[in-house]
């Protein structure tokens, strides 16, 4: 049993979360912490045994990648490690954690939707991260530029036998996919990613203006008590799509460990009222994330006006006719993105 857990989360998205109950925050994305933790206790990874035992490999990927669904006390940490400009001074780590559930939205044979959800103590969600796998997938969107996105063809021999992880921001804007093979030797599964590009992380970009994007390869694997998400990034200065300098190479390192005995109904809930609300947030970036595609959008960095914007038609979602969601969704990206062919984008 272990309790005296702080819990980690951007102000400015509880700020987003908390609008339609009264609570009132202060809007800035320093972390906070509060105080009060549950009794909670580690158990073992449900799925885990089930991945050993099946036979066909294609079986085991996809048993893998759904064995990350689940109930998670989890820890992040960031540390930075290589200096690789002159002069450059390694900032403090970075750590925090929380509580999170992890659903599965969609499950196919060849794609698998996994939607997080943060959990506070006090029973307060939000919407966290997206990630979506697809096996041998023909593209995926690409971080191209600042706020620039591009759908673009995956080379038959990469994705070959291998999964394209495209992970997605609280909005469900888009961030970064990559592409890789899993692995199941001596009986743990493990995904590496090639290296690919995204945007300044949200525990950045308020504090850091010294860099725009990072350098990153991601690797996952499901262990006995959860799973954990490894990173290998190099905080990088792009000019458009230059590299201009490399500052540092940073370590991250999540930990999700399976739990029982906290509270995560308030989470199951929330996703019952809004579930449909943002599918159909989904379909909309899915059209703006078509084939050829190049996305930009044209809020701040931090994204915040769409941010608030869904999370808000979000908790009146069962107030609203279907075609009324589509039709706010619809104004509210409309008003935030554009897009188009970019020749200069499309060049590499």
């Amino acid at each position: 049993m272990r309790t005296g857990r702080l819990f980690f989360i951007p102000l400015a998205l509880l700020a987003s979360a908390c609008a339609s109950t009264g609570t009132q925050t202060a809007n800035d994305t320093a972390p906070a912490a509060v105080p009060e933790s549950p009794e909670y206790r580690e158990v073992a990874n449900p799925r885990f045994a089930a991945i050993r035992e099946a036979e066909a490999k294609a079986e085991r990927d996809r048993l893998a990648i759904l064995a990350m669904q689940g109930e998670y006390a989890v820890d992040f940490h960031f540390a930075e490690t290589v200096p690789l400009a002159p002069g450059y001074e390694r900032r403090d780590d970075k750590d925090s954690g929380g509580f999170e559930v992890v659903f599965v939205v969609e499950d196919g044979d060849e794609h698998i939707v996994l939607q997080h959800l943060l959990v506070m103590p006090g029973g307060h969600v939000i919407k966290h991260w997206r990630q979506d796998w697809v096996y041998e997938a023909e593209e995926r969107f690409e971080f191209v530029a600042d706020q620039t996105w591009q759908v673009r063809a995956i080379e038959p021999e990469k994705t070959a036998g291998a999964w394209t992880q495209c992970v997605y921001e609280v909005s469900d804007a888009p961030r970064y996919c990559g592409t890789g093979r899993w692995n199941h030797r001596y009986g743990v599964s493990t995904w590496t990613s090639d290296r690919s590009w995204r945007p300044l992380p949200r525990r950045e970009y308020t504090k850091r203006d010294d860099y725009n994007a990072l350098n990153a390869e991601n690797r996952h694997t499901v262990t006995p008590h959860g799973w954990t998400h490894e990173q290998d990034n190099t905080k990088t200065v792009r000019e458009g799509r230059e590299t201009a300098a490399t500052l540092v190479r940073e370590f991250g390192f999540n930990d999700y460990r399976s739990i029982t005995g906290f509270d995560f109904d308030p989470a199951r809930v929330y996703w019952q009222k809004t579930g449909d609300y943002w599918a159909r947030v989904r379909e909309a970036w899915d059209r703006r994330l078509a084939r050829g595609a190049t996305l930009v959008l044209t809020t701040e960095i931090d994204g915040m006006p769409i941010i608030q914007g869904t999370f808000a038609q979000a908790a009146k979602a069962d107030e609203m006719s279907v075609e009324e969601q589509v039709d706010a969704i619809e104004d509210l990206l409309g008003k935030w993105t554009s897009s188009g062919s970019d020749a200069s984008l499309a060049a590499n």
